[in-house]
């Protein structure tokens, strides 16, 4: 590692390497914090705030309700909730007991969440009380699991929790009855109040997280993801960000959601191991509460894709009074590839830095990233982090490495990759090999060690942040009974990055229109899933085996635009 051409370039106070990394958990770091710093906030979220204690004490507190409800070291439990402190305490307490924490996209039709709860094989649900319904017609039929709800306004502080209740609680679905068996989270808590934390042992190579992921296949998989891991790309991370810092009065916003590896690995473990404390921001397309939250709490980082950086230098608010910006030292941009008007744009603005980022769900974040005053190349993804490897392997044979400036598959091997795809052990071979990441995607090292992204190899759509699998649209479009075949793919938008396209062949004598066929798929896909554009053809482009053609579809789609 110490011969990579990357490593000449990394900021002064980057080292080329970060080993021996820490041998312990983010529970552990949570528990010296409560006796160390009791006092000091780890998190701030709509006015109110959370220490250290208050984050140990509730999360044991909930640890031992979850051994009552008879969840074990190694169960799953799902998580739909959004950034809020209770996603926090319940992760917490679910590592306690030595269980895995599932959070899963609380925008997932009920399709989507039966399907994530069965190739988890959770059986345990924690939920946001608006989502509890959705949830539970998600089940019916099916295996019986536990249910415990949540509230909004339990950690908000008093004024808003009184106008909440008062005003929104019941008009936006806040308030629901529970079914007999199921529980409320905050009474759970409240029942084990100043109990320590659980006697079970929880190690580093302990599994703490399943992260939803396409993978090869297209279909969503769970990667697993070890505490180890998280402290690994966590110490990586506050490595590259602290040349920013002078270590006081320093914060990160913690907009992007949690069910992401982006926030859950990459932002929070961060945030966790160099003792920065985070703003929630429960969602993260509020362009006028994320607003709001910079002014208040006067944040340093701010992660983010680029059509939220795009949003924020457009909106009038900011226009009037581009002072909102002015606290924030560093930007992250991830999923998706960053202008360069943009980034002059935002550093304008700012007065700080923002940097590009590229990691995949299975290589658990820290994978390549701009330097922050270093060498900016456009075009370029960036240079990987201490003690991550990239190489470019030719397409056909991953054993032939191949020179700079070559396009090959792109390969990584870092320490705190995933240590597979749960109950998909082929898979898990496919992605894998001899400790190296095919990540499916094409591109090529320059001279000086900067990767530059070509093309995917895989069909995964980068759609405004989220992920969207062709596939899966791709299974649902083909169960109206009037379509015969589809093909979807992502095509080139000028705000989204990318949009969601799908080419549609219908049956004989079939009528169906686009608008039609749209509302069928909301009732089975998130809305980003759901294609924005559908096109009707006699016929797909297909291999010689009748593998529909999606790339030849998308430069068919761009030659019309052209």
């Amino acid at each position: 590692m110490s011969s990579a051409p990357w490593i000449k370039h990394y900021d002064k106070g980057v080292p080329p390497t970060l080993h021996p990394y820490p041998d312990h958990t983010l529970i552990d770091i949570i528990a010296r914090r409560a006796v160390e710093n009791p006092d000091s906030k780890v998190l701030h979220f709509k006015g109110a705030s959370m220490t250290w204690r208050d984050l140990d004490r509730q999360s044991n507190a909930l640890a031992h309700s979850l051994l009552d409800e008879g969840i074990a070291k190694g169960d799953r439990v799902v998580l739909i909730l959004p950034n809020s402190p209770q996603m926090i305490v319940c992760e917490a307490a679910i590592w306690k007991i030595g269980a895995i924490a599932v959070p899963v996209n609380p925008l997932y039709t009920e399709h989507e969440l039966a399907y994530a709860l069965d190739e988890s094989g959770a059986e345990t649900v924690i939920v946001l009380t608006p989502f509890y319904r959705k949830i539970k017609s998600a089940m019916s039929g099916g295996k019986k699991r536990k249910v415990i709800a949540s509230t909004i306004k339990e950690y908000l502080p008093p004024l808003k929790k009184l106008l909440f209740t008062l005003l929104k609680e019941k008009k936006e679905g806040h308030a629901v009855t529970l079914d007999n068996g199921d529980r409320f989270l905050d009474t759970m808590i409240r029942s084990h109040s100043g109990e320590s934390r659980p006697d079970i042992a929880v190690g580093p190579d302990d599994t703490a997280l399943f992260l939803f992921s396409g993978g090869t296949t297209g279909m969503p998989k769970c990667a697993v993801c070890t505490h180890r891991s998280i402290v690994i790309s966590g110490v990586q991370i506050a490595a590259w960000f602290g040349v920013v810092f002078d270590r006081d009065n320093e914060a990160v916003v913690l907009n992007m959601p949690l069910f992401h590896v982006y926030a859950q690995v990459g932002i929070l473990g961060a945030a966790f191991v160099d003792n920065l404390p985070f703003v929630l921001v429960p969602n993260p397309r509020d362009i006028d509460d994320l607003i709001s939250t910079l002014r208040k709490y006067r944040p340093s980082i701010l992660p983010g894709v680029p059509t939220l950086f795009n949003a924020l230098a457009r909106h009038p608010k900011v226009s009037r009074d581009s002072s909102v910006l002015s606290s924030l030292k560093l930007c992250v941009s991830g999923s998706a590839p960053l202008l360069l008007n943009t980034k002059k744009r935002f550093e304008e603005m700012t007065g700080g830095r923002i940097i590009d980022a590229y990691a995949l769900t299975e290589s658990m974040i820290g994978s390549v990233l701009t330097p922050v005053f270093g060498t900016y190349k456009e075009g370029s993804v960036g240079i990987p982090a201490p003690d991550v490897e990239v190489r470019i392997v030719d397409q056909e044979n991953a054993d032939v490495v191949l020179p700079p400036g070559e396009i090959g598959e792109i390969t990584m091997r870092a320490p705190q990759l995933m240590k597979g795809y749960w109950n998909h052990p082929e898979e898990t071979e496919k992605i894998i090999q001899n400790g190296w990441l095919q990540t499916g995607d094409l591109g090529y090292l320059d001279e000086d060690g900067y990767l530059f992204i070509i093309d995917r190899k895989k069909d995964v759509i980068k759609q405004g942040g989220f992920q969207v699998w062709p596939r899966e649209v791709e299974e649902v479009i083909v169960s109206h009974p009037d379509v015969s075949e589809a093909g979807v793919a992502g095509v080139p938008d000028e705000y989204q990055g990318e949009a969601v396209k799908a080419w549609v062949v219908l049956r004989e004598g079939a009528g169906l229109e686009a608008d039609e066929l749209r509302r069928f798929c909301k009732k089975e896909l998130a809305a980003y899933k759901v294609p924005k554009h559908i096109v009707f053809v006699d016929v797909l482009p297909k291999s010689s085996i009748g593998k529909v053609l999606r790339r030849k579809l998308v430069d068919e789609h761009t030659a019309q635009a052209s």
